[in-house]
C-alpha cells in the first residue's frame, strides 16, 4: 500500500509548497503536482498520471477537495475511477473520508456540493465586482489583440483579408471578426 499525493494550484503565481509539505507529512511517497485550473479535468496531465499510477490498495490523498475538483460531477467521476481501481481516497482538511463506506461517500458528496457552491458564489462576487468597476469606468477589460482600426483601414484600401492577416501577423479569422464589429 502506498500513499500517493496530488497537489494543484490554479495559477503559476501560486505556490505548491504548502500542499506538498502537508502531503509529505501525511506519509505520501509520491506527489503529483500541477499549476492548472480545476474547473475541469481537461489538460490536467499530472492528475491523469496520478490516476494511472495508483494501484490496488493505494490511497490517493489531497489536502482539500477543491484541489481535486471544483464540481461535484468531476469529483464523483474521479473518485469513482479511483474506487474502481480498489484505491482509497482521503482529503486531509476534510477529516478522514473513507470512500469505501456509505457514510464516507455521503460526506464526500455533501462536501463536494458545498465546494461547488462556494466556487459559484466566488464567481458571482467576481462578476458583480467587474460589473461595478465597468459601470464606474475603471474596468475596461483586456486590450484588444487585433488592431481593429488598422484592419478596417487596410480593407477600405482594397487589401484582401489574407494579405491583411499576413501584414499584421494575425489569423485570417481575426481579420473577419475585426471587420464584423
Amino acid at each position: 500500500m502506498a500513499l500517493i499525493g496530488y497537489a494543484r494550484v490554479s495559477s503559476s503565481g501560486q505556490s505548491l509548497e504548502v500542499q506538498r509539505d502537508q502531503l509529505l507529512a501525511a506519509g505520501c511517497t509520491r506527489v503529483f503536482e500541477e499549476k492548472r485550473s480545476g474547473l475541469s479535468q481537461d489538460g490536467r496531465e499530472q492528475l491523469a498520471l496520478a490516476l494511472e499510477y495508483v494501484r490496488d490498495g493505494d490511497v490517493l490523498i489531497v489536502t482539500r477537495l477543491d484541489r481535486l475538483a471544483r464540481s461535484i460531477t468531476d469529483l464523483r467521476q474521479i473518485v469513482d475511477r479511483v474506487t474502481a481501481k480498489e484505491v482509497g481516497f482521503r482529503a486531509l482538511q476534510q477529516g478522514d473520508l473513507d470512500t469505501s463506506t456509505s457514510n464516507g461517500r455521503l460526506m464526500l458528496n455533501m462536501l463536494g456540493a458545498f465546494a461547488e457552491f462556494e466556487a459559484d458564489l466566488r464567481r458571482e462576487r467576481q462578476r458583480e465586482g467587474i460589473d461595478k468597476a465597468k459601470a464606474n469606468g475603471i474596468y475596461k477589460g483586456r486590450k484588444p489583440t487585433v488592431p481593429t482600426e488598422e484592419v478596417r483601414t487596410l480593407r477600405s484600401e482594397g487589401v484582401a483579408p489574407s494579405e491583411i492577416a499576413k501584414r499584421l501577423g494575425i489569423g485570417r479569422a481575426s481579420v473577419y471578426r475585426a471587420l464584423a464589429t
